[in-house]
């Protein structure tokens, strides 16, 4: 139990970890793409307000001729950094002039083809592979302007690939510290949970001496005197805490992840009919229908006395709980690559809230789960060690909180 929650904690703190470096990465790649699309238009519209090329700078300009103020502010090495084409087109599309001075990678036929496709695509903005272009139709010649993103994209191909690769290396230094950290934390409660199940083990062997004896004693109190209230009362009390104190071990048994069991390939159908078949006639005593579906010829690994126990368990808590006059449905089957047993009973009221603590220890619902019916709230945890001891799942549920359906899946 401690080991899965100690995986649980590793997973939840990798899942947060990598939701916030993903945000983060998000965030940073966003940001640093958006701001090479807004530098390629405002450099883009800038040629396009002088007939695509640059306006002369404040030192070019004459004394008379000051640098516009309606101008941006221009790098004076803008011009000479920016590599750029545009073509001119009438207005039925056709090319009047094409200008590729301002750029190596691009010849004249190039050039022409790029502008036919972008304006048969109709777009006025957008990309042609590592060329941001623009549509001007201010004027009576249209103007197309590429402007060459490449450096722009590969930085940012770069540092989207720097950002998943610092992440993927730093995730996995997390993990790593998680996994080292994550086991020194739990140490204590190990080590507490160790000494918990330790001292219901030596305290259940301690506690079946007495027991032993106080039975015998009562025996022969019940041969000398012979049978009376008192001395039933006492040998009826003494077998409930011999019971209790052997399910308080086996219990404790189960959970050892060292525990071996016993794996044979065992006939599962037949050791199901064995040990259910008893209980028909303890249902038919309380006026209870049991009706069995057992599928014939299954076999599984398994250890066989636990599985004897885990039905057992199953239909006695389905006899002793379910509602009077009502029919029990006990099935077991297979499904594709997995074995089923399903087991259904009538009662009084469960909620969906209660079935989610039904394999908790010592656990009672308020109405059917109560001391009187003899239990002790461990038959269903133990049948839980048993399930995750062969590698299964057990579930309880209820669609109408009239009834309750225990399920038990094991790998065929």
């Amino acid at each position: 139990m401690i080991r899965k929650l100690r995986i649980k904690l590793i997973i939840a703190s990798m899942v947060s970890l990598l939701a916030v470096l993903l945000v983060i990465m998000s965030a940073v790649n966003i940001v640093y793409y958006s701001q090479v699309i807004r530098d390629a238009d405002s450099t883009l519209s800038l040629l396009a307000a002088n007939n695509g090329f640059f306006p002369k700078s404040n030192h070019n300009a004459p004394p008379d001729e000051p640098f516009p103020k309606k101008e941006p502010p221009l790098s004076p090495e803008l011009p000479y950094e920016t590599r750029y084409f545009f073509v001119k087109l009438s207005q039925d599309g056709s090319v009047r002039s094409v200008n590729t001075g301002k750029i190596a990678a691009v010849d004249t036929s190039d050039a022409i083809s790029y502008a036919q496709t972008v304006w048969a695509q109709g777009k006025t903005q957008g990309f042609a592979d590592q060329y941001r272009f623009l549509v001007d139709t201010s004027s009576s010649e249209p103007l197309i302007l590429f402007l060459d993103c490449s450096r722009g994209l590969d930085n940012f191909k770069t540092l989207l690939f720097s950002c998943i690769g610092v992440s993927l290396v730093g995730s996995l230094l997390v993990l790593l510290l998680l996994i080292f950290l994550s086991g020194r934390i739990v140490r204590p409660f190990l080590e507490n949970y160790e000494k918990q199940k330790q001292f219901i083990t030596d305290a259940g062997h301690e506690l079946k001496t007495p027991l032993t004896i106080l039975n015998a004693d009562a025996e022969i109190l019940a041969m000398d005197y012979g049978e009376n209230e008192w001395v039933s009362d006492i040998q009826a009390q003494t077998k409930r805490l011999a019971d209790l104190t052997n399910d308080l071990i086996l219990l404790s048994r189960m959970e050892e992840e060292q525990t071996q069991l016993q794996m044979l390939e065992l006939p599962l159908s037949d050791i199901a009919e064995e040990t259910i078949a008893p209980f028909q006639a303890v249902a038919r005593t309380q006026d209870k229908t049991l009706e069995l579906h057992i599928q014939p010829m299954l076999s599984m690994c398994g250890d066989e006395k636990s599985l004897r126990k885990l039905f057992s368990i199953l239909l006695d808590n389905a006899v002793k709980y379910s509602a009077p006059q009502s029919t029990i449905s006990c099935t077991l089957e297979r499904q594709k690559n997995l074995i089923r047993l399903s087991v259904w009973n009538a009662v009084e009221r469960i909620t969906k809230a209660q079935t989610e603590h039904l394999f908790d220890r010592f656990y009672r619902t308020d109405q059917s789960r109560n001391s009187q019916t003899g239990g002790y709230g461990l038959g269903l945890s133990i049948a839980l060690a048993i399930v995750t001891a062969h590698k299964g799942k057990i579930t309880a549920s209820t669609t109408d909180e009239t009834s309750l359906l225990i399920t038990v899946t094991f790998p065929a």
